[in-house]
């Protein structure tokens, strides 16, 4: 199934927003009740574990946030919390590129992200895997860079769980085949630069590899 649309839910493991208030790249309150932080990002943005990351040139720091992915069977309108994974049909990892210091300057404008998160290769994105009723918030997963452990995170830890990520969603939009879901990223982010190489793994995820340039 090919990919539709991307959407990417923000600040959904509670370490992560307190690092980058710690690194006063975000000064937010925390999040209303009301829903989650959610952008897009277009189908451009997408490179293939094996091929190459272009690392974007003169916008500053180039942040990995490795994250699990889902890919919907569809699903339409207003779903049910209680029927959201009966819409999964796959499960990956894959990468939120963000131009951090490009971002911490439109935060502080008040103005949108989008060219902080939606450019060419932005979504880095492995091969997915069928999803065979997994307990979504029992996973774990890493983001090793140049073999060095960046990230390790547990699906446990999200604020929003992949099922209410989905009814969320589906307040707003009528879901799709093949629309994905990054789902949100632990702490542990961190600059890539050209050379590096970028491995993502964890059980029923697989296992997907980068280099970038």
């Amino acid at each position: 199934m090919s990919v539709n649309r991307i959407f990417c839910i923000g600040k959904n493991y509670a370490e992560h927003v307190a690092e980058l208030a710690s690194l006063g790249l975000d000064d937010a309150p925390p999040l209303p009740d009301e829903g989650c932080v959610v952008f897009m990002k277009p189908v451009s943005a997408i490179v293939e574990a094996g091929t190459e990351i272009v690392l974007p040139r003169g916008f500053g720091s180039v942040h990995h946030e490795a994250e699990m992915v889902v890919q919907l069977t569809g699903g339409g309108r207003d779903i049910d919390i209680s029927d959201a994974l009966d819409s999964v049909a796959g499960i990956t990892l894959g990468l939120d590129l963000t131009l951090r210091d490009l971002q911490a300057r439109l935060k502080r404008q008040g103005a949108p992200w989008e060219r902080a998160k939606a450019f060419d290769g932005a979504a880095p994105l492995g091969d997915f895997q069928p999803y065979l009723e997994q307990d979504l918030q029992a996973l774990s997963f890493t983001c090793h860079v140049n073999g060095t452990l960046r990230q390790h995170g547990h699906t446990r830890d999200m604020l929003y769980p992949v099922a209410r990520q989905i009814h969320l969603l589906s307040q707003l939009w009528s879901l799709e085949p093949g629309d994905v879901i990054y789902t949100g990223t632990p702490a542990g982010v961190g600059p890539l630069v050209p050379g590096d190489e970028v491995t993502l793994e964890g059980e029923a995820l697989g296992r997907h590899v980068w280099h970038c340039a």
